[in-house]
């Protein structure tokens, strides 16, 4: 079978997703399902509605775009404020987007007047961990703002944490996040639909037992592709970690010194080789590397230790097992390694379902990619 392929269980990630639908909404909490990390998979997507999310969001409209030609159903969100390069694109595609600038905004309402839709809009909040997000204090004129352009709707607000600084959901800036939508409601005469308070990194605080106030939704990505929590990343109870794997086949097994030998500069990819002499070992070579996935994000079964990668080898070191050219070692991948193994064209992605329905999804897209890039396998 041919490798490097990702292989991803449908079974296993419509679990997730249901697991965590039902933990939630017993604290009245829905969940949109985030896409970006299989760019917009349809079978993926799928398998996320199968399992109850409420909707499906991503941050690139071209991934919204291949489930809408997918036929995918549900509402879909471009997680990401828009470029004034696409707002046509995300009118046509989202029906809501999560927004941040009101340039962005009035374009969207002019493109929506055009397209003869209505757009939907969540303003983003600033709580601490400065990514995108309107400062609380500048809010309320952000509404008044927008409240005024035509085929826009405000459906709610929303908050983002743990992304671009690490600050933990916790007890204050989720109830900030719910204070405000209370303050706005109550000054402008509203009742906003949806308060999304973030993503994977919020179940902690969600199902933690603490009031969750105002806020309705998460979106939920790693959690559900990879049964962890971002911000330690632990295991979620019950939940299936091994539905995306990581399969490279090995290109070269010879007994080799620990240590390297001549003067030393810096490697492919920066910095220095800080190997101990442990005497000769064994040496596999894989046939993947940083332009298919994150090495670094990559943890390898029992008996295989990470040594170290180039563009295009894997270096891992067996221990106690016999690996000879042309076997198989299975990977599990962090949320980066699969991010970018998805990315990459040279990695097959095999999707696996015993559903009936999500076969036949299955089966389109083998036909699909063949077609296209012969990847899909």
């Amino acid at each position: 079978m041919t490798a490097p392929r990702l292989e991803i269980d449908l079974d296993k990630i419509r679990h997730n997703a249901l697991t965590l639908v039902q933990r939630l909404a017993r604290h009245g909490i829905s969940v949109t399902g985030v896409t970006k990390a299989v760019l917009g998979s349809p079978e993926v997507a799928g398998a996320m509605l199968d399992g109850g999310a409420s909707g499906l969001g991503d941050s690139r409209i071209e991934n919204i775009e291949v489930m809408r030609a997918a036929h995918v159903r549900g509402p879909m969100t471009l997680i990401r404020t828009p470029m004034l390069s696409q707002v046509k694109r995300v009118v046509a595609g989202a029906n809501v987007s999560f927004n941040t600038e009101i340039d962005v905004i009035d374009a969207l309402s002019s493109a929506a007047g055009k397209a003869g839709v209505v757009h939907g809009v969540v303003l983003m909040v600033e709580l601490g961990d400065l990514r995108e997000g309107i400062l609380p204090g500048d809010l309320a004129h952000m509404v008044r703002q927008v409240l005024r352009l035509p085929n826009i709707l405000l459906k709610g607000i929303g908050g983002n944490l743990a992304c671009a600084s690490g600050v933990v959901p916790d007890a204050r800036n989720m109830a900030e996040l719910s204070a405000l939508a209370d303050t706005i409601d109550a000054s402008f005469g509203l009742l906003l639909q949806t308060i999304s308070g973030g993503n994977s990194a919020s179940l902690d605080w969600a199902l933690s037992g603490a009031d969750t106030g105002r806020i309705n939704d998460l979106r939920l990505g790693e959690a559900i592709l990879l049964g962890r929590e971002p911000l330690h990343r632990q295991p979620i109870k019950g939940l299936h970690s091994d539905a995306a794997v990581l399969v490279a086949e090995v290109i070269e097994a010879k007994l080799k010194p620990s240590e390297p030998w001549g003067d030393i500069a810096q490697t492919a990819f920066g910095g220095k080789p800080r190997e101990q002499d442990h005497g000769p070992m064994t040496r596999l070579l894989l046939a993947v590397g940083h332009q298919d996935t994150d090495p670094g994000g990559l943890v390898p079964p029992a008996g295989i230790e990470l040594l170290g990668a180039s563009s295009d080898h894997l270096i891992v070191r067996a221990e106690k097992i016999t690996v000879a050219v042309g076997d198989e070692i299975r990977f599990q991948p962090n949320y980066a390694a699969l991010l970018r193994a998805m990315t990459s064209p040279f990695v097959v992605k095999r999707l696996t379902t015993r559903a009936p329905e999500m076969a036949r999804l299955c089966q389109m897209a083998r036909v699909s990619g063949m077609r296209n890039s012969g990847r899909v396998v």
